[in-house]
């Protein structure tokens, strides 16, 4: 049995002691540690430390890989650093050194290394309701009406488990708000409140009645903001820098109210106006772009949207290019071309968890792997891989994609057909029957060649030998 009160202390002393500690968080696996010099710690001697199984460098983040007993070091760690167990605020002084650390280092290739760890620090703790919720659509597609009839779309039990699906993907904004706020310093309670002013029912509705609503008499673009992560993602940074500045000037016995109150009247015009529906009025030029790219270049546009498409997902940009195929088939029976496209890569991100699964070691990471597929190919949910999987090991983006471009190009060059909308699980090979005997064929082909070659990509590629020695 590993000694975790152990371990902590080899850790903790080889990343600087605990004056070198501004905030320590974990995840499933992994310590995740802000050190004020992220320079003091070195890897080999951290890795050399039993019970350690490797270290990554993630944006602010030092990781140091664990395993299972994570949680354990992580309460022994804060015990020894004197700090608190239940994600810290920075101080002021910490803010200003990370100001400092962060213009020191501020090249390119460092600012995305922060935006993808911001990123995947936002998503990463939800990996879990993400894999939850996304079982419960599994269950009720195998054996609910779609496929083995067990029980009905009225039943009590289908209602439950569709509940359970919407509790953990319907309020994204929420769980992602408060993890956002956590990372930057600020109460995450404060990230959960700026995700809960996206999606207030009452504001929801001005979108689905045509209304149009101002903030101190500046327009804002009205949508529905439910199951989204980038209005978020872009709105609580700025929530937070108006937060701190606020704070730094208010009086201590006032703060306790006035700084979140004032913070959200100037905060409100940026995020509701701008922020929040950035993705949405870009999305909506990008789509249409698409779109008409996808109709004039044959083949080829079919393979390029299919390649794109969990990128306009994540975004929201798709919603702009599936009211015209919706249209489209209301009035003709047929969903053809580009309208296709979504589903192929949706079989490439089957095909990533599928590679993901065989190519990890570690047992945790493997079985989280194995979850995301199966939510995946049995329940259509296509989350757990993109946010649990893509956002840590960013390669596997590029497989998912050509994954996607390579079914994409066959659906395109043998003009593949569906004819019936259905669940964007293993059951959407059902809407390619009620053609010829060759559209299903085509169908079957385009979806299995994405998940292959997804999967084998993902195997061969997906990961740097740095990722694979820290997993």
């Amino acid at each position: 049995m590993a000694d975790n009160k152990k371990i902590a202390e080899q850790v903790l002393a080889a990343v600087g002691g605990a004056a070198n500690l501004k905030d320590a968080t974990h995840c499933m696996t992994r310590l995740r540690l802000y050190l004020k010099d992220d320079n003091l710690p070195k890897d080999d001697e951290v890795k050399k430390i039993s019970g350690v199984l490797g270290v990554v460098r993630g944006g602010q983040q030092y990781q140091i890989v664990i395993g299972t007993n994570v949680p354990k070091v992580y309460e022994e760690l804060c015990k020894l650093a004197g700090i608190s167990a239940s994600a810290a605020v920075k101080d002021d002084a910490a803010a200003a050194q990370d100001a400092a650390i962060t213009k020191r280092k501020l090249t390119p290739k460092q600012v995305g290394k922060n935006i993808m760890g911001y990123l995947a620090g936002c998503m990463t703790p939800m990996i879990p309701v993400l894999l939850a919720g996304g079982l419960f659509r599994a269950v009720n597609s195998i054996f609910g009406p779609d496929l083995l009839g067990l029980y009905t779309l009225e039943s009590n039990l289908y209602i439950l488990f569709d509940f359970l699906y919407d509790a953990a993907f319907y309020f994204m904004p929420i769980l992602v708000g408060y993890n956002a706020a956590k990372q930057l310093g600020v109460n995450g309670m404060l990230g959960s409140f700026i995700g809960s002013v996206l999606m207030v029912p009452d504001f929801a509705a001005f979108a689905t009645n045509g209304q149009t609503f101002t903030v101190f008499g500046i327009p804002a673009t009205v949508t529905n903001y439910a199951q989204t992560v980038l209005p978020v993602m872009l709105s609580v940074p700025l929530f937070c820098l108006i937060y701190k500045l606020v704070k730094k000037f208010m009086p201590d016995l006032l703060t306790s109210v006035f700084t979140p109150f004032f913070s959200l009247i100037i905060s409100m015009p940026f995020i509701l106006c701008l922020l929040a529906p950035l993705g949405t009025i870009v999305g909506n030029a990008i789509s249409g772009g698409l779109a008409w790219f996808g109709m004039t270049t044959g083949w080829f546009g079919v393979a390029v949207i299919a390649a794109l498409w969990e990128f306009l997902v994540m975004s929201g940009m798709h919603l702009a290019l599936m009211m015209p195929m919706m249209a489209d088939f209301f009035e003709t029976g047929i969903i053809s071309g580009p309208m296709n496209a979504g589903n192929f890569v949706t079989w490439a991100c089957f095909g990533v968890a599928l590679g993901a699964a065989l190519r990890l070691k570690n047992k945790d990471d493997r079985s989280t792997s194995f979850a995301a597929f199966a939510s995946g190919i049995l329940g259509g949910v296509t989350e757990p891989t993109l946010y649990g999987i893509c956002f840590r090991f960013t390669r596997c983006f590029v497989t998912m994609a050509v994954g996607g471009f390579v079914g994409g190009a066959i659906a395109g060059i043998f003009d593949l057909k569906g004819y019936a909308m259905t669940s964007p699980n293993f059951l959407s090979l059902l809407g390619y029957v009620g053609g010829t005997n060759a559209n299903i064929v085509v169908g079957v082909v385009a979806s299995f060649a994405s998940l292959i070659v997804a999967a084998v990509l993902t195997y061969l590629f997906g990961f740097s030998q740095k990722d694979l020695e820290s997993v």
